[in-house]
């Protein structure tokens, strides 16, 4: 089960990174009814969410919540107490507290914070925000909840939309480059180069051939000629004798 449970959260996260830029580590905002949660049911905030995520976490508060948590006194004491662990983030309304519930939801605006909550009024209305973590405690085990619908249809309206900060570092890289941009008017027409010759070495040589007029020419000049072959008669001795004595006489 542990396995499984890393696992989708691993998968969540990566759908927030990937889609809304959160990155480690991550800032987990955490109010006082979180904590009261985690109270009654003993958990160790920090050391609990370190095992669930696996990763570098930054556990912060404000304000706002320290002063409401406080200002309900008796229930609260044990949950005050823990949440004045955390660090204590800015959130603009110094001097001038507003209610946790609204601290959040208008830290939440600008920066990627995952919410850590039991208030179920504020995770309503943090679903129906793009972009929004919320994390709750089921009992003892912290739950990051998966991808509202709004982020969903949000990622699918922009799936082929790049994010600012990769269209900056693209265009950085085709100035270091020397490459002209898609919106650069004096950028170079590209030339079209022609067919190219075919290499010499992987041509054969073409063997001479003689044409046909040559060839009749040749055997008009050169005609063949068919001489008879010269045939001995063998003379008998006697008859060669006669004869000698015919021409002597």
């Amino acid at each position: 089960m542990k396995i499984n449970r890393f696992k989708k959260s691993q998968k969540i996260l990566s759908f927030f990174t990937t889609n809304f830029q959160y990155h480690e580590p991550y800032q987990v905002l955490i109010d006082a009814t979180f904590c009261q949660a985690a109270l009654q049911n003993k958990v160790i905030i920090e050391e609990q969410l370190k095992k669930y995520f696996q990763s570098e976490l930054k556990l912060l508060t404000t304000q706002c919540v320290i002063l409401e948590a406080e200002s309900l006194g008796g229930p609260l004491t044990g949950a005050t107490m823990i949440v004045k662990r955390f660090y204590v983030h800015k959130c603009g309304h110094e001097g001038k507290p507003i209610s946790a519930s609204e601290c959040i939801k208008s830290m939440t605006k600008s920066s990627r914070y995952i919410v850590a909550t039991q208030d179920r009024t504020l995770q309503q209305k943090l679903r129906k925000v793009p972009g929004r973590a919320l994390l709750y405690l089921h009992k003892a085990t912290p739950v990051l909840e998966g991808p509202s619908d709004a982020s969903k249809k949000y990622v699918n309206k922009h799936k082929n939309d790049l994010p600012e900060n990769i269209e900056k570092r693209i265009d950085n890289l085709k100035k270091t480059a020397g490459i002209p941009s898609a919106d650069d008017d004096t950028s170079k027409v590209k030339k079209k180069k022609g067919p190219k010759n075919p290499n010499p070495l992987s041509c054969k040589k073409k063997k001479p051939r003689a044409n046909a007029e040559t060839k009749e020419s040749l055997n008009k000049v050169t005609p063949t000629i068919n001489k008879p072959k010269r045939k001995r008669i063998k003379i008998a001795s006697h008859v060669k004798e006669v004869l000698k004595k015919n021409i002597k006489s």
